[in-house]
């Protein structure tokens, strides 16, 4: 019988799931170096945010087939790692999106009326009518970061409550906006219109101190913030300055830098100014047990053969079609992720055209495929194989497939157009011999490029000098060029320029080369 290890509490029901199939092992609170000695003996491993999963844990358990996260994120696993060792990671996408939502309205109702410091006040036996005056939220303008599952409840139930929405999401559409009520805007305007503002997105490099001392200045001085997604978004020695100085009226914080919150803090210092709850966003008896039944049940299916609904790392699909695919489903997702980061943040639609051979296929894996690299930028880790087509769904990304067996230039090869914030692009790609991932079209211009790490792509006019002007340029920052090709339709038109760099462009790079007499546009892509 399997043996499944389960590291962190969990509710009783997700382990009577599993003991269906396997022998269930409870044992929590473990140190690191013990469970690196004790994995090697199971079949699965469960967890919730407690136990760390290392490197060093993951090649331990040689018989590990599927390690399961009872809630959202999967960032205390080291997911590359057990991808290499073929071990399946799930999550429970939904399991806690509405836990989350409400602890946010809570805290901004909290924060409005007062209502920690009033509860402490009456059991002390005192009744301070007047020092606990609140402010309504009715009529008043709640902005909200980040449109996804949780942000969007937190929209529906803002609504239900009179107040006016504006969101800002780069990779939200205008038409999912508006049916949610919210008026589409840009990050400055949200911060200096909005009487509230609740963020709900992941950390990222880019949102990173989003909320920094620079943001705060631009707040009203009668605006509250909430921050129930992730700590490090909110720079918190300047929300402790920006409250200390009256720039902004109170705050309610959720999550932290650094967990648990330090003791020298100077968010705790800050009276009635402040709300700080120790990470109760998912914390309902109704989350905790929504996310057991969830990861335990993709648990027991993948112990006994069948595929994981929320696989994080690896295709929804059996072995069999899996092994077919696998080629074109890495090609997919290279296209969507390059076609994504060339139209911009915010896309529209998305235009899937299977040619040749591959017309013939099974082309569903292979759209999610495409629509998984096309919002990998936006939603990092969070995005898979099982959810990409929900979630381009409730961002309002039209999807069209079509199918065209005629083209012959290769045995099978997909097209991708896109319209988004920075226009309609397209790309081609194709795989030479049974792996090797080519993108041999970019805007209707021939090109035959294996994508990299680094990219640059250009549009320009086709004349004597503007190639070696660029090199020379990029040379002149210290930027590695690994290969270059240019595509052409007519001499002297029109013409395409893909660059592969060794090195990432350094801030203000880009600009220079626009300037580059000649140059129309100019691209940087991460892969």
């Amino acid at each position: 019988m399997p043996k499944v290890l389960v590291s962190d509490p969990i509710d009783q029901v997700g382990l009577d799931i599993i003991s269906q199939v396997a022998q269930v092992d409870v044992k929590t609170g473990l140190p690191a170096e013990e469970l690196v000695k004790i994995i090697p003996e199971y079949d699965a491993l469960m967890i919730r945010s407690g136990t760390r999963v290392t490197k060093e844990i993951i090649e331990a358990g040689t018989q590990l087939k599927i390690i399961g996260r009872a809630g959202v994120g999967v960032d205390n696993v080291d997911v590359p790692a057990a991808t290499r060792q073929g071990i399946v990671v799930v999550n429970s996408p939904q399991g806690n999106t509405i836990a989350a939502a409400e602890h946010a309205i809570a805290m901004m109702l909290a924060l409005s009326r007062h209502i920690p410091e009033a509860n402490v006040s009456v059991k002390s036996g005192q009744w301070n009518r007047k020092q606990f005056i609140g402010v309504e939220v009715y009529k008043k303008t709640l902005g909200i970061v980040g449109l996804g599952k949780i942000g969007s409840h937190v929209a529906s139930a803002a609504k239900a409550m009179g107040m006016k929405l504006l969101a800002y999401d780069p990779f939200i559409s205008q038409d999912r906006a508006e049916q949610l009520g919210c008026r589409l805007v840009d990050l400055d305007l949200l911060i200096r219109e909005s009487d509230y503002i609740s963020l709900h997105m992941p950390k990222t490099e880019e949102t990173y101190h989003l909320i920094n001392a620079q943001a705060l200045a631009q707040m009203k001085p009668t605006a509250r913030i909430i921050n129930c997604a992730r700590g490090g978004i909110v720079d918190e020695v300047a929300l402790a300055e920006a409250l200390k100085n009256d720039q902004i009226a109170g705050a309610a914080v959720d999550v932290y830098e650094n967990e648990p919150l330090e003791e020298n803090s100077p968010l705790r210092e800050l009276g009635q100014k402040v709300i700080l709850t120790p990470h109760l966003g998912a914390s309902t008896e109704e989350a905790q047990v929504n996310v057991a039944i969830d990861v335990a049940e993709q648990i027991r299916d993948v112990l006994l053969g069948l595929p994981a609904r929320s696989a994080v790392n690896i295709p929804g699909l059996y072995p069999d079609a899996l092994e077919q695919l696998k080629p074109y489903l890495q090609l997919a997702e290279t296209l969507g992720n390059l076609v994504s980061q060339l139209v911009g943040g915010r896309v529209d639609f998305l235009d899937i055209r299977l040619q040749g051979d591959l017309a013939n296929r099974d082309s569903k894996p292979v759209v999610v495929a495409a629509l998984k690299g096309l919002l990998s930028q936006a939603l990092r880790e969070r995005v898979n194989y099982v959810n990409a087509t929900i979630e381009a769904k409730e961002r309002g990304i039209r999807v069209i497939e079509t199918r065209d067996a005629s083209v012959c230039d290769y045995t099978g090869s997909l097209h991708l157009e896109a319209k988004g914030s920075l226009g309609t692009h397209s790309v081609t790609g194709a795989l030479l011999g049974d792996r090797e991932i080519r993108v041999t079209n970019i805007d209707d211009f021939p090109i035959n490029v294996p994508p990299t790490r680094y990219m640059l792509f250009t549009l320009h006019r086709d004349m004597p000098g503007i190639i070696g002007k660029i090199g020379s340029l990029l040379g002149s920052f210290n930027v590695n060029i690994a290969s270059m090709q240019v595509g052409r339709k007519i001499v002297r038109g029109e013409a395409v320029m893909v660059l592969s760099l060794d090195d990432p462009l350094p801030d203000g790079l880009l600009s220079e080369i626009m300037k580059v007499a000649g140059i129309r546009d100019a691209y940087t892509v991460t892969l």
